[in-house]
């Protein structure tokens, strides 16, 4: 009998592995197969764990953040990805600010339309993230925050182009945080099988609040490097090391030389 269930059990596990690697598998034959961007959020359905730290300066502090709003995506449906990122964790190193966490959140992202290679190598999406209202220590934002988004992507071979638009929306206390609009656009090159190399441009423009018309542009160039078995299929997992750093490029900018590293797991 022991012998029976512990069969049943592992069969019962190998068909639920089974399953969450058939969800990425899956995306392959309906959108591109480019590489998720180093900050804007990706228009592809994806499946998997990220470990995020920044590393960015600003006048009076140094600040690290561990985990950097990111952690775990899973599909959930054919058009359907849900995330969840628990808080970050701020070390700032600063005489006015204390270390501590920021907000929880969670994103919905819905596959509007796309296609592989062969139907039009093309990716377009709906996105809705929401972060909570932080607790204890405060760092992050003062209250909840939605952030609607769309994106797009196309590729051609081995290069692609990426954009997206989103909105910064506090529930509350517009004056002290005000609004935004944020829009990424990135391009990338798919250097070898191993190798991937982009440039971002990340751009704020602030509506309210103390820096009410203000704008905030980074160029973040970054480069990833995908570890793989050499018999890799797509229903098989793979580990991603990327890098990358924003810098800024306006006069208005809340920090600068922001290193960004990561390590990603797919499966």
């Amino acid at each position: 009998m022991l012998c029976v269930a512990s069969a049943s059990t592992a069969s019962a596990q190998e068909s639920f592995y089974q399953r969450l690697r058939d969800n990425n598998s899956s995306m392959t034959a309906i959108q591109p197969s480019w590489i998720a961007p180093l900050i804007q959020t990706d228009s592809r359905l994806g499946q998997g764990i990220k470990f995020s730290v920044s590393n960015s300066r600003a006048p009076g502090m140094h600040q690290i953040v561990y985990g950097n709003n990111h952690g775990f995506s899973t599909i959930v449906a054919r058009r359907f990805q849900f995330d969840f990122n628990p808080p970050s964790y701020f070390r700032n190193h600063s005489a006015t600010l204390k270390d501590g966490f920021g907000n929880a959140g969670v994103q919905v992202k819905v596959r509007i339309a796309s296609g592989n290679a062969e139907h039009g190598n093309y990716a377009f999406t709906a996105v809705l993230s929401h972060d909570f209202a932080p607790r204890g220590a405060q760092n992050g934002f003062l209250t909840s925050y939605y952030f609607p988004k769309l994106g797009a992507g196309r590729a051609f071979g081995r290069f692609d182009v990426q954009t997206m638009i989103d909105g910064t929306l506090p529930t509350g206390k517009i004056a002290l945080q005000g609004r935004a609009i944020d829009w990424n656009t990135t391009a990338q090159f798919h250097a070898n099988p191993h190798v991937w190399l982009d440039l971002e441009n990340n751009a704020t423009f602030v509506h309210g609040g103390p820096w009410d018309g203000a704008t905030q542009n980074f160029v973040t160039p970054a480069a990833y490097y995908v570890v793989r078995r050499k018999d890799w299929g797509p229903k098989h997992a793979l580990l991603i090391f990327d890098a990358g750093m924003q810098i800024a490029t306006t006069h208005y900018h809340a920090n600068n030389h922001n290193l960004i590293t990561e390590m990603r797991l797919g499966f």
